[in-house]
């Protein structure tokens, strides 16, 4: 099973040479940064920094900057299996008969064991108090020209005012006061449709601001689940096996047991101030915007908490590792939906939302421009700025392999589509607007008589195959 909590977790990387501690003292304000920066560029170790000046709290940081880590604290290699037992779920029939739900039954056994479990106390209740400050909790100040301090790490819970669905969101905090912070939701967000919803009513949305956790319970409040999904479902399909949750003390939402900190309040959006600037994953500063206000009313912790925190800037950094893994987890479910496509890459370079690499098996005209629409027609994806589409000979992990495919399959004045006044993430540095912007899809597959392509298809260069096995088997007499 994978690790239960951070303390857990912790134990593990050290057990695996993944973990450094640092024991001297270090400052939350631009220090600690700094050093997870040059740990993460030169692909280092998580970093627990045990004595954080002023504080008594110690920070983990890099605790998800390398596949190794996350395999570790997801308890599995290949990430696919998440998205296929999703796929798995969702085609699962429900039997109306006594006979066929006896049948049954170890199936549902199966998805009924990942939903989240209800429990009267568990380590995040050893402490709880209504007098809470976020000037108690080491948080730390990334860049020089960051307007403050900011939570990067905080899984924000809310429920859907109408369906009670849960979900967990990764939004910055700026801290303003001891009290009160900025909760930058950006407007495509599930977080932020809730608050919307409540602000039609006037009302103010409870949240919980949750530091640490489960590692499964963490990459789940990343990931870009199906809309309708509740987050703590999805984090026990991730570890297979339901996460345990308790009620909070000041707000009326469940959290996870085995969390280190819970900072619960509510958001009001109708009291919106300035947020920003703040050093964010494009490798800019992102501008002053207006956001909403969130209000500490109180705190549950374990009596020792560890600071979960991350660093973000210029890739590749922590979240790159991140995103490879919620790419890897989503290729089922983009192939339940478009079953042509054969493989899915998002560089890291690209930030995520800017670039998609994805391989088809082609099979009739157009197909290319299909997959694209119909990408840019799920969920998040519908914020990727470029698509690329290649044959499914091409490896779309490969940068060089998928250049080449660009450049010798792809001609500019056919095969480039550009599509204007479209949704845009928000931290788009180059996008005319803010969140509104334009798309580009490449359609590097090999083009066919059907689709105008009137000249003879050149034949690709390929070793000899009988030579290449003689080859093989001589290799090590060739002293190279």
């Amino acid at each position: 099973m994978p690790p239960e909590d951070i303390e857990q977790f912790i134990s593990e990387l050290e057990k695996n040479g993944e973990l450094k501690r640092v024991k001297v003292q270090v400052d939350a304000d631009l220090e600690i940064a700094e050093i997870l920066r040059r740990t993460m560029y030169s692909h280092g170790p998580a970093v627990l920094f045990e004595d954080v000046k002023g504080h008594d709290m110690p920070v983990l940081g890099n605790a998800f900057g390398s596949m190794r880590r996350l395999e570790i604290g997801l308890g599995m290699t290949d990430f696919t299996e998440i998205g296929a037992r999703i796929a798995e779920m969702t085609r699962m029939d429900i039997p109306t008969s006594i006979l066929g739900k006896i049948k049954k039954l170890p199936e549902l056994s199966k998805m009924s064991s990942s939903f989240p479990k209800e429990v009267s106390g568990g380590p995040v209740t050893e402490y709880s108090s209504k007098d809470a400050s976020f000037g108690d909790i080491p948080i730390t100040k990334s860049w020089p020209q960051d307007a403050g301090r900011f939570i990067t790490l905080g899984l924000v819970a809310t429920r859907h005012p109408d369906t009670g669905v849960r979900n967990l969101g990764v939004y910055r905090m700026q801290i303003l006061d001891d009290n009160h912070a900025l909760m930058h939701w950006q407007k495509h967000k599930r977080g932020a449709r809730h608050g919307d919803i409540s602000k039609d009513r006037g009302q103010k949305i409870p949240a919980a601001v949750i530091i640490g956790g489960d590692p499964a319970t963490i990459f789940s409040a990343i990931a870009p689940v199906p809309e309708g999904l509740d987050k703590y479902l999805f984090a026990g399909i991730t570890r297979k096996g339901g996460i345990k949750t308790v009620k909070c003390k000041t707000v009326d939402l469940d959290v996870p047991a085995n969390a280190e900190i819970i900072l619960e309040g509510h958001v009001d959006p109708a009291d919106v101030r300035d947020e920003g600037p703040f050093g964010d994953h494009t490798g800019y500063y992102t501008p002053v915007e207006k956001y909403p206000v969130f209000t500490l009313t109180g705190i549950m912790r374990k009596k020792s908490p560890v600071y979960v925190t991350t660093v973000v800037g210029k890739p590749v950094l922590e979240d790159a590792y991140i995103g490879k893994v919620i790419e890897r987890s989503f290729l089922p479910l983009i192939c339940m939906f478009h079953p042509e496509v054969t493989d899915f890459a998002m560089p890291a370079a690209g930030w995520f939302q800017g670039l998609a690499i994805v391989s088809i098996k082609k099979r009739y005209p157009g197909q290319a421009k299909k997959v694209m629409m119909g990408l840019w027609g799920m969920g998040q994806l519908s914020l990727t700025k470029t698509i690329i589409v290649v044959d499914d000979g091409i490896n779309v992990h490969d940068t060089d392999d998928v250049i080449w495919a660009v450049t010798t399959r792809a001609d500019a004045a056919r095969d480039v589509t550009i599509i204007r006044d479209t949704p845009t993430d928000t931290l788009d540095p180059a996008s005319p607007l803010v969140n509104l912007g334009s798309k580009m899809g490449i359609d590097a597959t090999q083009k066919t008589l059907e689709e105008g392509y009137t000249r003879e298809i050149q034949q690709e260069v390929r070793p000899d195959e009988k030579t290449a096995g003689i080859v093989d088997s001589r290799w090590s007499e060739y002293g190279i």
